[in-house]
């Protein structure tokens, strides 16, 4: 018995081979290691090239490794790359609606809609500055009440980022007594760690195997279906007290247009694609960017949280920050900066996904095919002088001033990057700059008990978790 299914696992690991083979020759395909695997191995990019192709599973998968490839795909080859793969676990967690994972038509009118409408409310504006400096200010009310006592900072950055999200897509901030708001911050981590564990990648690959087994998965879709509900239950008001002629925010303008659009069998604005686009934006825009904020990167390097707090009370003094400083705080903008970069939190992007045969650098990246644009190799070119490490140089020139990289692509690029992207870069300076205005940050092991390698490293690098101590001053 032992011998036969060894045999049958041997025939299908030939076939598998042999299939691959096949399929090599049918395409000029670009260079890879034979076989198939289960993790990308980055290393394979010195033997094959910055273009390479191989097997996660049955998949086929090509990998563009650093800028220039990514660059040239992205951006410079955009239209042929704005495909993306329904990653398994984002395709049940949205059944295959939203904007993070669509295509085609149903992408376009979503992307069109939601950048539209969220630019109206403020996204990246001063309205939405203002909106910012407001709750920064009960995030830093909140931290008093710690008193300088050690805390989970990863909830309370969520609680007050989330906020931000709420106002754009909702009309609303939530207090931090509401427990179905708190319960739903305490649940989206666990689906974030979940989708970049080595038990999510092995859902990614063998979801018809995983979904019929029971395990944590199992737990982490339950937690999606109560974030699916939340989100439910908020359109549903918006719904019962809808005013067409005063917008609160995304919710009424997406209910408006399903209205306006009812008889039009083409139109992607439906209830469906309503849910799974605010689960896309929640999600993205509260776990992204308080991963961001980490403030351990900081504690980690006293000397340069201490650099920035004097050049903030030098040019800023104790009034409220505005994204004007921005410019007078070069040594603020170059840490934010490096912050981004090394933490590298979206090391991979949402995968892309060959929507037909693509012509990229004398090769054919069949349809069908996976694409990874490995932001990773973007963000820590080993062409820099010291590309793993925390080194805040990297954003400034010899006279101290803020110098531009344009490598620093932790939004992604081209047509498919962050939708958020201006939003984040506004939350991330004026949050930051807030805090450290107020509060002097370390943690009860000292700095040496910091290690910033990621907990997780998937989908997103996760960082370790630890409590810290916020000092006022």
């Amino acid at each position: 018995m032992e011998f036969s299914a060894t045999v049958i696992l041997a025939g299908l690991i030939l076939a598998l081979l042999w299939l691959f083979s096949v399929k090599r020759r049918k395409y000029r395909l670009p260079p890879g290691p034979p076989g198939f695997f289960i993790l990308l191995n980055c290393s394979f990019s010195e033997t094959y090239g910055p273009v390479m192709t191989l097997y996660m599973g049955w998949q086929r998968t090509v990998v563009l490794v650093g800028y220039d490839a990514v660059k040239e795909a992205l951006v410079d080859q955009a239209d042929d790359f704005t495909g993306r793969m329904p990653v398994p676990f984002l395709f049940k967690a949205t059944n295959g609606y939203g904007l993070a994972i669509s295509n085609g038509k149903r992408w376009r009118q979503l992307r069109r809609f939601t950048l539209t409408t969220l630019r109206d409310f403020g996204m990246g504006r001063k309205g939405m500055e203002e909106w910012i400096q407001e709750v920064s200010q009960h995030l830093r009310v909140h931290i008093r009440t710690f008193k300088g006592k050690p805390f989970d900072p990863q909830f309370v950055l969520s609680s007050t980022i989330s906020n931000v999200i709420c106002c754009l897509v909702f009309g609303e901030r939530f207090s931090f007594e509401d427990k179905q708001f708190l319960h739903l911050l305490t649940i989206m981590p666990k689906v974030t760690r979940f989708n970049s564990s080595p038990l999510g990648q092995m859902y990614n690959i063998f979801p018809w195997i995983m979904d019929h087994l029971p395990g944590y998965h199992q737990t982490i879709f339950g937690h999606v279906k109560e974030a699916r509900d939340f989100i439910k239950r908020e359109i549903q008001e918006h719904k019962e007290t809808l005013d067409p002629s005063s917008h609160r925010g995304y919710t009424d303008c997406f209910l408006i247009r399903i209205n306006q659009e009812k008889d039009n069998p083409s139109s992607e604005f439906n209830y469906d694609n309503l849910v799974s686009t605010v689960l896309n934006l929640f999600v993205a825009g509260t776990e992204t960017t308080s991963y961001t904020l980490a403030l351990t990167v900081l504690i980690k390097h006293p000397k340069i949280q201490e650099t920035i707090q004097q050049e903030i009370d030098t040019l800023v003094g104790q009034r409220c920050p505005c994204m004007e400083d921005k410019k007078s705080l070069p040594y603020t903008d170059a840490v934010l900066h490096e912050i981004q970069r090394f933490l590298d939190i979206i090391p991979l992007s949402i995968p892309h996904y060959a929507l037909h045969d693509i012509s990229f650098r004398g090769y054919t990246i069949p349809k069908d095919t996976l694409i990874i644009p490995l932001l990773h190799s973007v963000l820590k070119d080993e062409k820099r002088a010291t590309p793993r490490s925390f080194n805040p140089q990297h954003f400034l020139d010899n006279n101290g001033n803020f110098k531009k990289n344009p490598a620093f692509l932790p939004f992604s690029a081209g047509k498919r990057s962050c939708i958020g992207e201006s939003l984040a870069r506004m939350e991330i300076f004026l949050f930051l700059v807030s805090l450290l205005q107020h509060f002097t940050f370390s943690c009860p092991g000292g700095p040496d008990s910091i290690d910033l390698s990621p907990e997780y490293s998937g989908f997103a690098n996760v960082p370790r978790r630890y409590t810290i101590i916020a000092t006022p001053g």
